[in-house]
């Protein structure tokens, strides 16, 4: 027995592509004998390589296979929209595995005897659990299909599979990728028999290549990895490396689960896309605590629509409107570099974007590209915050250069006498989407929170307050927003317009009832009336005419005040 033991293990190194190294099945949990180490082992049997081969009797399958085959023939196999490869029903070695790992079969039925082999505590199947995958195959890393250089063209992110000569990862006499390919089961000298140690993701990345991810701050984060996400929805990993590995240790794990995965398209390992963020972004691991600001009135909604994302979808008018992390992070290349406005920073690396001339972009190389796939084009984008005589809210053409005025996000300003604007503030100036929508506990609001538009207690997502109703008192806090950058001493001093101070405190007038933040194609200083507090004057027009350098008149009634072609 001794020599077709070995003779058995020799057979099937050579089968996978591998050779003997140095852990046997004897060593592990595939040793059903009563001997066993592993919690499922027979009562009495003490051969161990015949529950999967025999020498005499096999059931004809390959390579002197012994153990009773599924008779399941409708896997539910795994698809995603970004799939390239044709994956069917599985077939060769994969077929071998889930005749136990499908939990259909009783462990101990074989070929060679007439009688099953008595299993400890009354088991019969595999036990349910993370060994027990079932028949529905969608949450598995994809199997039985072919790997070879087409595919490598199709989806860039999969390498040319000549490169696995120099790897333990080997496809079957069909190119392709089987159990096998990334399991040896005769050795578990790595875990998880594993074809090789998967620290830092070393067995994933012989096959896949993220763009960005060499670089990027989940590659390369000294930072624990929270037990939480290891041990979610009973995935299995390394326990020799798992209670102290980094984040860069586990790498891939982290977030995916090669079996059983939570999020099946994109083998994630919770259901819920933002959950495999939030569960380290959330002052635990990562340092900033992101997900209180997604609890605040005014929000990315992130859990709406959270299952509708996917990575081929039409970037401006998707099928369902939705937002996710990945909408405007991309995992895999996302690092903490910082840029100068208007360019996209680290953590907005590799992510697509719309152009200023409402072109798809990838990667977006500005910040305002990631912010125009929803907020330009976009068909649902949502009704306006104020209402306006001009009413326009397509982000990319309020913010165009060819307009009379805009906040300078894609250009430099128009206006090159700003005596308001605080230092560093030039009228030179660029500036991002979010030096006004941003967290209200960031650290440019003074906090200690994240940066980011993920949240606000100010609504749109504002850093600071801003109101837009009239009929108030005037005071730092109801216009802090624009205090960020105006100096309020300035904007009351009439250092601008020498009216303002009489429209905004005297008046109680609010700077948005005149004033339109992103920008105006048809008008200077961003003057676009808020019609709920101001009408046509009595000579039928509702408008402001520009003489000059703060010269101007104003057709409106206003808080019941006519002005008819005032002048100022």
């Amino acid at each position: 027995m001794k020599t077709f033991f070995q003779f058995a293990l020799l057979v099937l190194a050579l089968a996978a592509g591998g050779s003997l190294r140095a852990d046997t099945v004897l060593n592990s949990p595939h040793n059903l004998t009563v001997t066993g180490t592993g919690s499922i082992k027979a009562t009495s049997e003490r051969d161990a390589c015949i529950f999967c081969h025999t020498a005499h009797r096999s059931n004809g399958a390959t390579p002197l296979w012994n153990h009773t085959m599924s008779g399941i023939t409708n896997y539910v196999v795994y698809s995603s929209p970004t799939l390239q490869a044709v994956v069917g029903q599985p077939n060769g070695s994969s077929r071998l595995c889930l005749s136990c790992h499908d939990g259909t079969v009783a462990l101990g039925s074989i070929s060679s005897r007439t009688a099953t082999i008595a299993m400890q505590g009354g088991a019969t199947v595999m036990p349910g659990g993370a060994d027990n995958l079932g028949t529905d195959l969608s949450g598995d890393h994809p199997i039985s299909f072919v790997y070879d250089a087409n595919l490598a063209v199709k989806d860039p992110s999969v390498k040319n599979p000549a490169m696995l000569n120099n790897s333990n990862v080997r496809l079957d006499h069909y190119n392709q990728l089987q159990c096998t390919s990334c399991h040896n089961p005769h050795d578990d000298q790595y875990g998880n028999f594993l074809v090789m140690n998967n620290t830092g993701s070393a067995l994933c990345m012989v096959c896949h290549l993220p763009p960005g991810w060499t670089g990027s701050a989940h590659a390369l984060s000294v930072k624990a990895s929270p037990l939480a996400v290891q041990l979610k929805a009973g995935v299995k990993f390394d326990i020799r490396r798992s209670k102290s590995a980094s984040i860069a240790t586990m790498g891939c794990e982290d977030c995916h689960a090669s079996h059983e995965a939570g999020s099946r398209q994109t083998l994630l390992i919770n259901a819920e896309p933002e959950q495999n963020c939030l569960v380290c972004h959330s002052g635990t691991t990562a340092t900033k605590n992101i997900a209180s600001d997604f609890q605040k009135l005014s929000i990315h909604p992130i859990t709406l629509n959270r299952e509708a994302h996917n990575a081929r979808e039409d970037v401006i008018n998707p099928p369902i409107r939705h937002v996710s992390c990945n909408d405007c992070h991309n995992p895999h290349a996302a690092h903490a570099a910082t840029a100068k406005a208007p360019n996209v920073t680290g953590a907005l690396a590799q992510v697509t974007g719309v152009s200023a001339a409402g072109g798809v972009i990838t990667p977006a190389l500005k910040e305002y590209e990631v912010c125009f796939r929803c907020h330009a084009d976009s068909i649902a984008r949502g009704p306006a915050t104020v209402t306006r005589v001009v009413s326009q809210t397509n982000a990319r053409l309020e913010f165009s250069p060819g307009n009379q005025s805009y906040h300078p996000v894609i250009a430099q300003g128009k206006n090159h006498s700003v005596p308001s604007l605080i230092a560093p503030w030039l009228a030179t100036s660029i500036t991002y989407c979010t030096d006004c929508h941003n967290s209200d506990q960031s650290p440019a609001a003074g906090g200690s929170g994240a940066n980011g538009p993920h949240g606000s207690i100010y609504a749109p997502i504002l850093e600071r307050n801003l109101s837009t109703v009239d009929f108030q008192a005037e005071s730092s806090f109801a216009y802090a927003l624009c205090y960020k950058c105006h100096s309020r001493s300035s904007v009351l001093g009439n250092m601008s317009f020498k009216y303002h101070s009489s429209h905004v405190v005297n008046d109680q007038t609010a700077c948005t009832t005149c004033h339109d933040s992103h920008g105006v194609s048809g008008a200077p200083h961003l003057l676009n009336f808020n019609t709920t507090y101001v009408t046509p004057s009595s000579n039928g027009r509702l408008e402001y005419i520009a003489y000059g350098m703060a010269h101007g008149n104003c057709s409106l009634t206003c808080h019941g005040k006519d002005h008819r072609a005032t002048p100022y």
